[in-house]
């Protein structure tokens, strides 16, 4: 049975396989492949159908900027709860690369970072033992954001 995730605000079945860093055997299906496995394997994986790709976050977007759209999916790990680095990714593969894939947190992230999570362009969420019903009501925290981001380009002052 697929585990759960959120992704673009509803809980869905992830058909996703996170392969781990340590992978050398490639399954079919739809697969997210660490970025070492992506730079070893390029031309076996370049061209494949539902491929995405985990960055930790020790590796920039810059690592895949020119070869974005071989990805349907770009995953940020948040390997501890205090590394912030992902949200900056996030933020980098909407803005700078202009990425319109879907943009997932994974990883040691917490659900009171969902909210800003998704405005730095994050859409989807694997969290890992968390209610996923309550989860969605993060989204709600907050009624209006001060400051310009992904999700409302716009600042307050410029919208009232």
């Amino acid at each position: 049975m697929p585990s759960k995730i959120i992704k673009d605000g509803v809980i869905v079945d992830d058909q996703w396989l996170l392969l781990p860093q340590d992978t050398t055997d490639i399954p079919e299906g739809p697969i997210i492949v660490p970025l070492s496995l992506w730079e070893s394997k390029k031309d076996i994986l370049a061209g494949r159908e539902a491929l995405g790709v985990w960055l930790d976050s020790d590796e920039p977007p810059e690592h895949i900027a020119s070869a974005l759209e071989n990805f349907d999916l770009v995953a940020i790990n948040f390997p501890v709860f205090v590394d912030g680095r992902g949200f900056s990714y996030g933020r980098d593969l909407r803005e700078k690369y202009h990425y319109q894939g879907e943009v997932r947190a994974i990883g040691e992230f917490i659900r009171d970072q969902l909210f800003f999570l998704q405005r730095c362009g994050f859409n989807a969420y694997a969290l890992s033992g968390a209610e996923l019903e309550s989860a969605l009501d993060t989204f709600k925290d907050f009624s209006d954001s001060y400051q310009a981001a992904i999700d409302q380009p716009e600042p307050y002052f410029r919208r009232h």
